[in-house]
């Protein structure tokens, strides 16, 4: 055939961009006769693979949607369309780095597939003995710009969408940009650190990388039975629980059997622990459901994680304050460190605790609770109707918009609802009240807050998600002494201790507001070992989508 000049090309391309005309599939082959001839031929065979991705709905040959139409037209208009990854037949040197990073995707909580995994490494095999094949250098070039642009944008933003929460402030990673890290790592002749660049540096993030190496040095290469749903205490189900158990190396079959009523229930409070679930020793529904998780499945809820803090800023405050609703904790950071960490209890699934970013400003020692009205129409109003002494056993005042307490017994609360309540509830303070001695107030469009209980019983459960939506605070006292540390009243600590044993109401407003995070992880590195939290909203279940091989 009659080889085009480079401007005519250019002209292809632009083309190209600016119609996107529907056609069959690329050729397949075109050998030339001279590999010097690869310089004209591939750039001609790169615009046809265009011409076709921007006519079939931006999605190649393998199916699988290119990242960004734009961004890969504006990449081959640089330099009159010629090739990125190769020149007379030979490969770049960032192109075995490339293809190893693709391989190891995982290792980064990213989707092989989506970089072209399969076709990249059938052209690559296939170059070795087919180096005149021009159509086979186009297509390896467009599937590798593709596949970089993809994963430097993933490493940086994650592969989910990102959401109004976790809104990034910095660089959107434009056409521009995107191609700039690319001529940068073809100039290197290494991709790596270009990429790499792009990843968060923080720690939670460099920790969950770390311990998704540990586990899989450790399961990697492990794969288990599943067992029956239902418990039954029975040999037959004591074998193949033994079983199970074995094969994921919890149970120690040395001297006994495989059904060794001791060793299997030491075994699957081994197993509980390691999995956050409550260590009775016994292989109830929860734990059943837990043991046929396979190694894959773990690692995807890895990946998960590693794709929400992708979502956070670039940098994070010196000092903040995190809520990790799934693992029913809280911590305080300063210069990288936890200063105060405690348990908490978070909202129930009907009733979540929101993801949120705020600033805390406040905290209120011996709180009125102004009952929410969801509350109040969903759970009191029916038993205020059944007996209007409800109000006073649950220590509650009747306040109308005037500010003025009302008497419970001059109101018809059977007139009374959802279009019609013209009253607030409210808990009087003291130790009765539901938000307990202190509470601790940000902004937020969710009225929630963080605060002490009158229930403190329930910070002994393994699985706190019993709120109706606030964060109640365990170590409530040392989260207030850090809050006021800061103050520069010397005297200010003695004087909150003070208005605790005098049960004084009393507001203090931070000097240093901090920053608040509430966020949701069911995955993390904690004291060199993978901690996997239940997904107690089904929100790994919601992403998993974004996971798949398309």
């Amino acid at each position: 055939m009659k080889y085009l000049s480079k401007g005519w090309i250019l002209l292809l391309i632009l083309a190209v961009a600016a119609c996107g005309r529907k056609k069959g599939q690329p050729r397949q082959q075109e050998i030339v006769k001279d590999l010097r001839q690869l310089d004209e031929v591939v750039p001609e065979q790169i615009a046809e693979r265009l011409e076709y991705i921007a006519g079939n709905d931006g999605a190649m040959e393998d199916s699988i949607a290119v990242f960004r139409l734009s961004a890969l037209q504006y990449v081959y208009q640089q330099n009159n369309g010629a090739a990125k990854w190769s020149k007379d037949g030979r490969a770049n040197a960032a192109v075995s780095s490339m293809l190893q990073l693709i391989n190891t995707a995982d290792d980064y909580g990213l989707v092989k597939a989506h970089y072209h995994a399969d076709p990249l490494r059938t052209s690559s095999a296939r170059l070795k003995n087919e180096k005149r094949d021009a159509a086979l250098w186009a297509k390896m070039d467009v599937f590798l710009t593709d596949a970089f642009l993809r994963m430097a944008y993933q490493l940086h933003y994650g592969i989910a969408p990102r959401d109004s929460i976790t809104l990034r402030k910095d660089s959107l990673l434009s056409d521009t940009v995107l191609a700039g890290l690319l001529q940068e790592a073809l100039s290197r002749g290494n991709v790596t650190s270009v990429l790499a660049q792009q990843e968060p540096i923080h720690p939670g993030y460099t920790a969950l990388k770390e311990g998704i190496q540990l586990y899989k040095q450790h399961y990697g290469n492990r794969h288990w039975d599943t067992l029956p749903q239902a418990y039954t205490d029975t040999l037959q189900f004591r074998h193949q629980l033994g079983l199970r158990l074995l094969q994921s190396g919890h149970l120690d079959t040395t001297g006994v059997g495989l059904t060794d009523s001791l060793a299997l229930r030491k075994a699957v409070k081994a197993f509980q622990n390691e999995f956050n679930i409550y260590p009775d020793g016994v292989a109830g529904k929860r734990t059943i459901q837990v043991l046929n998780k396979q190694p894959e499945d773990w690692l995807l809820q890895a990946a998960i994680n590693l794709d929400r803090w992708r979502k956070l800023p670039d940098t994070l405050p010196l000092r903040y304050l995190m809520v990790n609703i799934p693992a029913f904790r809280l911590n305080v950071y300063e210069n990288g460190d936890s200063a105060v960490e405690s348990r908490v209890i978070v909202g129930n699934p009907r009733t979540r605790t929101p993801v949120l970013n705020s600033v805390m400003t406040n905290f209120v020692l011996y709180p009125y609770w102004r009952v929410p009205y969801s509350i109040v129409f969903k759970e009191m109003l029916p038993q205020i109707r059944k007996n209007v002494n409800y109000l006073a056993e649950k220590n509650l005042e009747v306040v109308d918009h005037q500010g003025n307490v009302i008497s419970p017994d001059s109101i018809n609360w059977s007139k009374l609802g959802r279009n019609y309540f013209p009253y607030v509830l409210r808990q009087m303070d003291g130790l009765d009240n539901s938000l307990g001695i202190m509470k601790f107030n940000f902004s937020n469009k969710f009225s929630v807050y963080l605060h002490d209980t009158n229930n403190r019983s329930l910070f002994s459960n393994s699985n706190r998600a019993l709120s109706h939506g606030c964060v109640r605070v365990q170590q409530w006292d040392s989260l207030a002494m850090y809050m006021v540390r800061h103050d520069p009243k010397p005297y200010i600590r003695d004087s909150v201790r003070t208005w605790l044993v005098r049960e004084e109401k009393k507001q203090y407003n931070l000097t240093e507001r901090i920053p608040i995070y509430i966020r949701y992880f069911t995955a993390e590195l904690r004291n060199h070992k993978m901690q996997f939290y239940e997904d107690i909203y089904g929100e790994d279940k919601t992403l998993m989508k974004y996971f798949t091989a398309k």
